[in-house]
């Protein structure tokens, strides 16, 4: 039997790094960056102010106390998109607003709530340090600083950080296209009425959700039913970069996946895991396919851990991390094959991450039903055979 990590880094290896493509900014939303970027210009770009007030010469206002005001004289204003045309000089001062740029002569800023204004005149009553409510040209990037690095999925802060510094477009990642074929005469649309032995589609709708949150490009492949020649067909016609099965990879006398695709490529196996036990791997005609059981917990599962590894793969992304927490109740585990199973967290007091399973069914691969409670997947390795409360565990939250 294949241990779980083998299986994940063969997934990994059966797929490449995907092409690279600029796109702008404001279209970079959850794309993975292809290569480090570094700032076009200085930020902030030009010393300016941190406050509104006024932009002084500090040596102007020595001896300045609540005893003893020193008057300057205002001789310009400088704000926040047009400038000061003014300069500080000797006896003078310039109103200045947050963001504006310091006017030349000008070495320390003075908040407004600190002066008394009387006309074109501002007292003092105390002398500033120099560089005072100064925001520096550069104190955050310098042209050529770092700002993201390669393999980063971008949210709003990095296309943010982005921007400050002049960029305009980013080098990322091509989306991966992953097709996904659900096997099933059972199957029938979700809210479609059931007729004997029916059940509803959930694995369809979860892949395509799973798949475009991963950061890859869901295509359907079709509705193939049992059929083999139909799930060799649609993969061979696919024009994608990997297809996901689910269903029909198992022994049974009417499994269509393992029919249409053994011997032609793809490795049928079990992996030492507990859902998801009966997996394929391999390629067709130089497409990527990875094989999954149809059982909706055990689809899910293999998704976060396989196929999200390969999609990963293919953006250049790293993996997430596994991080330790307690288990709040008891649960079997099967021994000899490391259980995944869905659990819920809680903080609990004192701050320690606390988890138990999210239904009361354990890791059924059945049980979609209660995986819209679970918050993460708890791994526990193949040579334990049951969990007890206050046992450390491993948890990763859902990726997809």
């Amino acid at each position: 039997m294949r241990s779980l990590d083998e299986h994940i880094a063969l997934a990994v290896a059966l797929v490449k790094l995907g092409a690279t493509e600029p796109v702008a900014v404001r279209d970079a939303l959850g794309r993975v960056t292809a290569a480090a970027h570094v700032a076009v210009h200085a930020s902030p770009a030009f010393d300016n102010s941190a406050m509104d007030g006024y932009a002084v010469h500090a040596a102007d206002l020595a001896g300045a106390s609540a005893t003893h005001a020193v008057s300057l004289t205002i001789v310009g204003e400088s704000r926040a998109g047009a400038g000061v045309a003014a300069a500080v000089s000797m006896g003078t001062t310039v109103r200045i607003m947050t963001g504006a740029p310091m006017p030349t002569g000008a070495d320390s800023v003075v908040p407004q709530e600190a002066v008394e204004r009387d006309g074109d005149h501002v007292a003092f009553v105390a002398t500033p340090l120099v560089g005072a409510h100064i925001r520096r040209r550069g104190e955050d990037l310098l042209p050529g600083d770092t700002v993201l690095l390669g393999g980063m999925k971008l949210g709003p802060r990095h296309l943010a950080a982005a921007a400050a510094a002049g960029l305009a477009e980013l080098q990322v990642v091509a989306l991966p296209r992953v097709g996904y074929l659900v096997t099933g005469d059972e199957l029938v649309e979700p809210g479609a009425e059931l007729g004997a032995g029916q059940i509803h589609d959930s694995n369809g709708v979860y892949l395509e959700a799973a798949i475009s949150r991963l950061g890859a490009v869901p295509v359907h492949l079709g509705r193939v039913g049992d059929q083999p020649h139909a799930v060799r067909a649609a993969i061979a016609a696919a024009e994608v970069d990997l297809v996901v099965t689910t269903g029909g990879a198992s022994v049974g006398d009417h499994d269509p996946v393992k029919a249409a695709l053994s011997g032609s490529g793809v490795d049928f196996t079990q992996v030492a895991m507990q859902p998801g036990k009966p997996q394929g791997i391999g390629s067709i005609d130089g497409t990527p396919v990875l094989c999954l059981p149809g059982n909706p917990v055990a689809v899910a599962v293999s998704v976060e851990l396989v196929v999200g590894a390969a999609v990963r793969a293919m953006l250049g992304s790293p993996e997430p991390a596994w991080h330790e927490a307690l288990a709040a109740t008891a649960w079997g585990s099967p021994g000899g094959r490391e259980q995944i199973m869905p659990v819920v967290l809680d903080d609990g007091v004192g701050g320690a991450l606390r988890v138990w399973p999210a239904t009361a069914g354990g890791s059924g691969s059945h049980l979609a039903g209660r995986l819209a409670t679970a918050d993460a997947l708890a791994r526990i390795s193949a040579d334990v055979v049951g969990v007890n409360p206050g046992d450390t565990v491993l948890i990763r939250r859902f990726t997809a």
